[in-house]
């Protein structure tokens, strides 16, 4: 081929600078040309892996098209025309994905086998030349060199032939090395251009039989079925644009409606609080107990479920039991300094939740729901109506009666007003009233104009009147573990028989006139809740009721502090409702008091864990157990007054006793003294034994006995 450079390989045995200089250039051309072909064969291998990647991709396209129908979506329903459109696309692209894979085949036969052995075997060839050249011609410079060497004047036969024997080979090796090295670079000129044209001749070989096959496969019918479809995904994209704008437009109303519901705490003149709902939901925070003193606060949606307060974590599918609030107790509480909180009791008092709400609106209307669910409301045809009735029972259960307001209209000083009474017997009142209390008049039963305490007096506020005489004590740290404080003797408790402990609830006090009739308390009882009622007042202070021999204690569950201390002498009636066993109550005579007389009643209402008997029996154990207790404390102080007696008469007559003993003394000294002294010229002393005294002794006191006689 015209314009080839060559290497002459006549002059290979010559050796020459010259020849030395044009191998250079070749060899500097043959590292540019493996250059080369490396980064096409990089490049076309890229094709080569591309292609591969396509018809897999292709492949699995068609698979996943064809698995559609399989496929359960959770909103996408079973949509034939879907399911159908997707099969036809299916077959034209699993149609596709062989052509891809023939086109693959075509290209690793076509395109890359000829670079690949170029570069392997042609390219790998004349490196491997190079270093045996290499070696050559240095073995055979150095046998030059050697034979250089040779002495002159002490020539040796043996090491001339060897040397010459090692020129000989060495330059055979070199020279033909030398020629096979340069018959290998001249034939890479010729090589490099198959090595480049081939490649590139398979590859358009190859993508003109694609081509081909995909004019086969992309008919007329295809072209209409394509046009088809894109006409339907045009309407499906007009009906999405339609939609998205009728969104659009609905969350802008949204947001100007929803305005005044950004603020945690709505206005509740703007958004009244409904008392007649037995069905609510939202969000909760709920306490959870990490310690003996820390807590934390987790935030959780809860909602009601028939009698059941269900809660359900964000993100889980169906909720979980909370509480069951069947016959429970709700109250408002206060919690670490958090606002909103309330509290849940179960029925048994096993289980209780504290939780808060976002708003003061939520909060009323979580206590009222869980109020009318525990009423079992819910039971009912149509709950919310009979709610409302309820409520509208509590209203009415707080209106005056006309006979009772027109007498106290009398006692009202002119030109002033005075709030509503909230006593009257009314048939919407909780718990059913007796024949005896039908027959007996208010003012009988209740002081004219009796405030009512809601609440709890703290201890710093035991001073007051008819309350710090009437607790006793109060502030005062009860120890759970009975040691004595700061040098005191031990609680008066520690060493009473009975010491039992409940939960209870306080609903509120008021001044009775009568405390010898259980039907005061019932009484007591239906104006609190009617109050409570009317002024919407849900808060109850829940304290542990100590019920001791000595005392009635109300003592704080968290602080263990006494709240209030009622003597037991002094609590004269105690009953519970005649229907709701959760209520009971009981008067107190305290000193004191609204009145000007001594003595005066207050009448104490507190809600318990439906244990309001248990409560009253253990009162009544206790009272027997006083009583009993105060019998043998009086037969006891007898039985010691009669062994006072007994010992002063015995010590009066042990005195006598002893006078008579010292009387016989004297005179047995005197006796003795008037007998003459047995005494020796010596002057020694004749000494008595002991016998002998005893029986002079005796002698004087039976002559003392026979005068006295």
């Amino acid at each position: 081929m015209p314009g080839i450079d060559k290497l002459p390989i006549e002059e290979t045995l010559e050796d020459s600078p010259q020849t030395r200089s044009l191998l250079g250039v070749f060899e500097e051309d043959a590292a540019a040309i493996s250059n080369y072909m490396n980064q096409l064969y990089q490049a076309m291998h890229r094709i080569y892996d591309a292609q591969n990647e396509l018809s897999a991709a292709t492949h699995l396209t068609s698979k996943l098209l064809k698995e559609y129908e399989k496929q359960r979506f959770p909103l996408g329903g079973d949509d034939e025309v879907m399911s159908s459109t997707l099969q036809q696309f299916s077959k034209v692209i699993d149609e596709l994905s062989s052509c891809h894979a023939v086109l693959s085949t075509q290209l690793a036969d076509a395109m890359m086998f000829p670079i690949t052995q170029f570069k392997e075997r042609d390219l790998k060839e004349i490196l491997t030349l190079k270093e045996v050249f290499q070696i050559a011609s240095n073995d055979h410079d150095a046998a030059i060199n050697r034979y250089s060497r040779l002495s002159k004047k002490r020539e040796n036969d043996k090491v001339k032939y060897e040397l010459t024997e090692d020129v000989y080979t060495s330059r055979k090796k070199q020279h033909q090395t030398m020629m096979h090295y340069f018959c290998a670079l001249n034939t890479l000129q010729y090589k490099k251009k198959i090595a480049l044209l081939e490649p590139l001749l398979g590859y358009m070989q190859a993508q003109i039989s694609f081509f081909k096959m995909g004019s086969e496969n992309l008919n007329e019918q295809l072209e209409e079925f394509l046009t088809n479809i894109g006409t339907s995904v045009q309407n499906v994209r007009r009906e999405m644009d339609s939609d998205v704008e009728t969104m659009q437009q609905t969350i802008e109303d949204l947001e100007v409606a929803s305005d005044p519901l950004y603020i945690p705490d709505p206005d509740p003149s703007k958004f009244p609080v409904n008392r007649n709902l037995t069905r609510k939901a939202g969000y909760l925070n709920a306490r959870n107990k990490t310690g003996l003193v820390s807590s934390t606060w987790d935030r959780q949606f809860y909602f009601t479920q028939g009698g059941n307060l269900m809660t359900q974590a964000r993100g889980d599918v169906a909720g979980g039991l909370a509480m069951d609030i069947d016959n429970c107790s709700v109250m408002a509480v206060d919690c670490e300094d958090r606002r909103y909180c309330f509290q849940i009791t179960s029925f048994d008092g096993k289980k209780s939740s504290i939780l808060q709400a976002e708003s003061k609106k939520d909060h009323e209307e979580w206590i009222c729901t869980i109020n009318n669910i525990s009423k079992q409301i819910y039971l009912s045809e149509n709950p919310e109506e009979i709610a409302a009735r309820v409520n509208q029972s509590a209203l009415e259960a707080v209106t005056p009666s006309p006979s009772f307001q027109q007498r106290h209209e009398s006692l009202r000083p002119a030109g002033q007003s005075r709030p509503a009474a909230v006593r009257t017997s009314s048939s919407g009142s909780l718990g059913s009233e007796g024949t005896n209390l039908a027959a007996l008049s208010l003012d009988s039963l209740v002081a004219p104009d009796t405030p009512i305490q809601f609440d709890i007096i703290s201890p710093v506020c035991e001073d007051q009147p008819g309350q710090a005489k009437a607790s006793g004590q109060g502030g005062r740290r009860t120890n759970p573990f009975g040691e004595s404080e700061g040098g005191t003797t031990k609680s008066e408790t520690e060493d009473s028989i009975l010491h039992q402990l409940f939960i209870v609830r306080f609903l509120g006090s008021m001044e009775v006139k009568s405390d010898d009739n259980p039907d005061v308390v019932y009484e007591t009882m239906r104006q609190i809740l009617a109050a409570r009622a009317i002024h919407n007042i849900f808060r109850m202070t829940e304290s542990h009721l100590l019920v001791t021999c000595d005392c009635l204690k109300l003592i704080d569950p968290q602080t263990q502090v006494t709240r209030l201390t009622f003597p037991l002498p002094s609590v004269v009636l105690y009953a519970t409702h005649q229907e709701n066993k959760r209520l009971f109550g009981f008067v107190l005579r305290t000193s004191g008091g609204r009145s000007e007389s001594n003595l005066s009643s207050v009448c104490y209402i507190f809600e318990s864990n439906n244990e309001g008997e248990k409560i009253c029996d253990s009162v009544g154990l206790a009272k027997q157990i006083a009583l009993h207790a105060e019998l043998n404390r009086r037969a006891s102080e007898k039985q010691k007054e009669i062994e006072r007696v007994k010992e002063k008469q015995q010590k009066e007559l042990s005195k006598q006793k002893q006078i008579e003993k010292d009387l016989e003394e004297q005179s047995r000294l005197i006796a003795a003294s008037s007998r003459p002294n047995q005494a020796s010229i010596e002057g020694q002393f004749v000494v008595l034994s002991s016998s002998q005294s005893e029986e002079s002794d005796l002698g004087e006191e039976g002559k003392k006995r026979e005068s006295e006689a």
